[in-house]
């Protein structure tokens, strides 16, 4: 007999259920104290520095190219407020159009597995979580905007790659059921994989406060986020038949790569509207060079997972 332990104010949960008890204990009890929706809000205006970095010029994929090095102070500065706003760009795509609809299947448990209500509870509050998250990331967007005067609109932008790979991984599924599982891989990376994508921001002094501090209080509830994409993931893969679960990793894998990647084609986009001459050819020679390298590194947490899976799968 399972031993059934309440805490206060939320559904009961299974004790000895790992991925019950890891829910319930590393997101919905510590929710109040941790979630960045429940801290308040300061005035990012009054946090804006003229004399720091929108966004370091060692993660621009071309900032040891001819062109760029060439380019008047301004105009580089421009393109790092670009690269900022591209950055909260692909959050805020990823959270509405990757998490929190694969979130979403595991709220309404439409995979059967029986998901109890604490579980349920805590996914919720990932949703939530979410949200908030997209606000947060326009907010600083706009912070940018205005800091800087120029309009910088996102609009420029066309969908991010994560968002377009996922939307051609459905396109390609013969019925409901595959696209879902489909869904859940593209949203279980994207939840494990996000804060080895903020942590490329958070350090360094020379960064816009503004931009650090959204990121920072972004990251602390993705180390949550990622327990529980992880557990719950886990719970439905083994409910999925083999052919289903070939499809999981298969698209695993592919969420990996475009998340991990830069996004040459918003890069395109930005040398367009900004006019920036010879700015297609240097994102050309960027995009093709042998060292032209990946932006997110740490696929340690991918790793833990396809362990748990018992998946025997290169990483990017």
């Amino acid at each position: 007999m399972h031993n059934r332990v309440a805490p206060p104010a939320l559904p009961g949960f299974d004790a000895e259920d790992p991925v019950e008890s890891a829910i319930v204990r590393r997101l919905a009890e510590n929710w109040p104290r941790r979630a960045a929706v429940k801290k308040p809000e300061p005035d990012l205006d009054d946090l804006f520095d003229h004399t720091k970095l929108d966004y370091p010029d060692s993660l621009l994929p071309f900032a040891q190219h001819p062109v760029y090095m060439a380019l008047a102070p301004q105009q580089q500065e421009r393109l790092r407020a670009w690269a900022w706003i591209a950055f909260n760009k692909n959050v805020m795509d990823i959270e509405r159009s990757v998490v929190n609809p694969g979130f979403e299947l595991l709220a309404t448990d439409s995979f059967d597995v029986g998901f109890a209500d604490s579980a349920v509870v805590a996914v919720n509050q990932a949703m939530v979580d979410e949200q908030y998250h997209t606000l947060m990331h326009l907010n600083a967007s706009s912070s940018t905007r205005r800091g800087r005067g120029w309009s910088l609109p996102t609009k420029s932008l066309p969908d991010v790659l994560t968002v377009r790979a996922r939307a051609q991984a459905l396109s390609e599924c013969s019925d409901e059921r595959s696209r879902a599982v489909v869904a859940l891989a593209y949203m279980t990376v994207a939840e494990i994989s996000i804060s080895s994508y903020l942590d490329v921001i958070i350090d360094g002094e020379d960064i816009q406060p503004v931009n650090r501090a959204t990121v920072r209080l972004h990251n602390r509830d993705e180390l949550c986020h990622a327990s529980i994409a992880d557990a719950l993931a886990v719970s439905v893969f083994d409910t999925l038949d083999s052919d289903e679960r070939r499809r999981f990793v298969d698209g695993a894998a592919d969420a990996m790569a475009a998340f991990a990647g830069n996004d040459f084609g918003a890069w395109r986009a930005i040398m367009d509207t900004e006019g920036i001459a010879g700015g297609h050819r240097m994102i050309d020679d960027v995009e093709h060079s042998p060292e032209s390298g990946l932006l997110v590194q740490d696929f340690s947490g991918i790793k833990k997972l396809y362990d748990a899976l018992g998946v025997d799968r290169p990483l990017p």
